[in-house]
């Protein structure tokens, strides 16, 4: 049976191009398998799970661990996963007289603790189900019963489990408690006049006045959500809810996802920028704000910071900022126009995928960990993955699932985990971090607006998706949409 490709190959994007070749592909089956030109196509989910399994002789490479780890969810939990695989890796194999049982286990343990190693680091999520801690806790006395030194590896192995869960849910509660303290900010705040919000002792030029360190700070608040958002949210986001999901879990009982989180986040940024600009009574102090915020713009823009990016960009296009038309002519948006021209949607927001691929070009190659930085438009990202999602199907006719579908599934998935392992280099302006996070905003109708972000996600093109940027002879850019279709209450 042909063994896994390397991960470098397997995610290699020639693997999903058309084959413009006249060379008839090679097909194979093995045991429910289905390769074409050596290259798992397709299978029963059985036959995949046993893919899994390591052996005496055989471990799945990365790429298939990570790929089926990430869409197996779809087809069945986690901790059922979790238990065949327990089954399969020690029970199956047994024979009933210990010292062979033992001397087996012997051999395979290191496999095991490795294979485990990689689904606790990779999705930590997981393992905040209370079965599945059970069913690793359990894994480490049978390992315990044929070698001492794999036990010792699955106690280190819990140990850093534990500590990252720790950290996820420190950052969780984080977030509970700063988004209901802006929550009781912002309604009050949504009754009072324009000259109340004026008397507002902070500003954000009497704050931070230089472009470059306001998009470092941008930057570091963009990467730190990153980081937590888990590979596995974005199936579970597309994921329909089963009877069984029910159950008392870290699934059930989560409140938000950190994907969601990071939609807020977005959302926030964008009536920031907004209200800051609103909030000066003279023309000329909007002036200089809106010229302030074009120019961390473009700062976001030459850091890869894009989600930034197009949040300052749907801030300024709001209506109450659109409607200045005084303040409007008399800002230079030549550099704005060029912004705008770079997130265009049109032919795909072709400039913005060109712009991201030299960013990720930049990124492989570089030399400091600036240049590393990649922070994409989230927005589109989900969009992607949502298209791929509901344009292929999971299960081909004869029952086997499509795993092509999932190779590029994870292709794109393992692409933003690159990204969001990166460390941001900048040093930290604790007053200016804590403004973005806590400052008072208006919204329009003084409630929470989500329709930007999800109906780019989420809005189908051959449904009528339109999005038109374009200048007035006297005023801003403005955004123009129609059909306009909400799907924030998926995630919900």
């Amino acid at each position: 049976m042909p063994q896994t490709t390397p991960y470098s190959s397997k995610f290699n994007p020639s693997t999903y191009s058309s084959n413009h070749s006249h060379r008839q592909p090679v097909e194979e089956n093995y045991g429910g398998l289905h390769y074409r030109d050596n290259k798992l196509v397709s299978g029963s989910l059985e036959a995949l799970i046993q893919l899994l399994v390591p052996t005496v002789d055989y471990y799945p490479d990365r790429s298939y661990i990570f790929t089926f780890l990430l869409t197996s969810r779809l087809f069945l939990h986690p901790f059922e996963l979790m238990s065949r695989v327990c089954y399969l890796c020690v029970d199956h194999h047994r024979v009933g007289d210990p010292q062979t049982d033992k001397k087996r286990i012997r051999e395979i343990a290191p496999k095991i603790v490795q294979l485990l190693t990689e689904w606790t680091e990779t999705f930590p999520y997981d393992f905040r189900d209370e079965r599945m801690m059970r069913s690793l806790k359990e894994m480490t006395h049978r390992l315990a019963f044929g070698d001492e030194l794999s036990r010792r590896a699955m106690q280190r192995l819990i140990q850093r489990l534990l500590r990252k869960l720790t950290t996820l849910g420190q950052y969780e509660e984080s977030l509970a408690t700063s988004s209901a303290t802006a929550a009781a900010m912002d309604r009050p705040l949504a009754l009072k006049s324009k000259q109340q919000l004026v008397r507002r002792d902070e500003c954000v030029l009497n704050l931070c006045d230089d472009p470059f360190v306001f998009a470092q700070q941008l930057t570091h608040i963009e990467m730190e959500r990153l980081s937590y958002i888990g590979p596995e949210e974005f199936v579970r986001a597309f994921a329909k809810k089963r009877p069984s999901d029910n159950h008392k879990s870290f699934f059930s009982k989560r409140k938000a996802s950190n994907l969601e989180a990071y939609v807020e986040w977005f959302n926030r940024l964008s009536y920031l920028i907004a209200t800051e600009i609103c909030m000066p009574v003279k023309k000329k102090h909007r002036a200089r704000v809106l010229e302030f915020f074009i120019d961390v713009a473009q700062e976001c823009f030459n850091i890869g910071n894009f989600n930034s990016l197009m949040a300052i960009i749907t801030g300024m296009n709001m209506n109450p900022v659109s409607r200045l038309k005084k303040t409007w002519n008399k800002v230079n948006t030549d550099k704005f126009d060029i912004l705008v021209h770079q997130m265009d949607p049109s032919s795909n927001f072709y400039s913005y995928r060109t712009a991201l691929r030299g960013a990720t070009q930049r990124s492989s190659t570089a030399h400091t960990s600036q240049e590393m930085i990649v922070i994409p438009f989230f927005s589109l990202l989900i969009k992607d993955i949502y298209f791929l999602n509901e344009g292929c199907v999971n299960r081909l006719p004869n029952g086997h699932i499509n795993f092509e579908k999932f190779w590029e599934l994870a292709k794109q998935v393992s692409e933003f985990l690159s990204w969001r392992q990166v460390i941001c280099p900048f040093e930290r302006d604790r007053k200016t971090l804590q403004y973005l996070i806590s400052a008072p905003v208006f919204s329009e109708d003084g409630e929470p607006c989500f329709f930007f972000f999800f109906f780019l996600a989420l809005r189908k093109l051959d449904c009528g998706y339109r999005w038109f940027a374009k200048k007035e002879k006297k005023g801003p850019i403005t955004i123009q949409y129609s059909n306009n279709v909400m799907y924030y209450s998926m995630y919900m």
